[in-house]
């Protein structure tokens, strides 16, 4: 495992770099039509969940210094609801995407400081035992990206897809 120049990242790096992984095995085999598809009206669609995940990585990115922007952020900056008028980036899109930007915020958090990750950062959340710092952010994203993982996995049986696998692609090292 690589080692982040902050040890308060010891925590957060091999969470990102599981969540790369859980990713792509939940959107595994899932058809850009059933990929569109939403329960009862009630519920965002796939490529909605798996927008705002990449837009997560895309947010990350950004707070710990990179100038990339998300080409779908219009579409899910800050967990944007859906909007059944919009068109959506196909599944294949959001992949590639994905794997642009992961990388990169890969590099970021393993390059980080100290210094850096206690800087203020504000979220707008307003809740007093959450003291808005870049450190803090991260951690959210991380389990925003946990999140959508379970309710992409969710879809995945509600639309007669197999259980998502934890298989464990080495190669993908971000």
């Amino acid at each position: 495992m690589d080692t982040p120049k902050s040890k308060k990242m010891e925590v957060i790096v091999p969470a990102y770099r599981m969540h790369s992984q859980s990713f792509l095995n939940v959107l595994d085999g899932i058809s850009e039509e059933d990929a569109l598809k939403r329960i009862e009206n009630k519920t965002n669609h796939i490529v909605w969940m798996a927008g705002n995940f990449v837009n997560m990585r895309y947010a990350l990115g950004w707070v710990l210094g990179l100038q990339e922007q998300d080409p779908n952020n219009d579409l899910f900056f800050q967990g944007k609801a859906l909007d059944e008028n919009k068109k959506y980036p196909t599944l294949a899109d959001l992949k590639k995407n994905f794997h642009e930007i992961s990388p990169k915020v890969y590099q970021k958090l393993l390059e980080v400081t100290d210094e850096k990750l206690e800087e203020i950062f504000q979220m707008g959340m307003n809740i007093p035992f959450i003291k808005e710092t870049k450190l803090n952010f991260a951690g959210m994203c991380i389990g925003r990206e946990d999140y959508l993982c379970g309710q992409i996995g969710l879809m995945r049986k509600i639309l007669n897809y197999p259980g998502m696998k934890y298989d464990v692609d080495e190669n993908i090292k971000y």
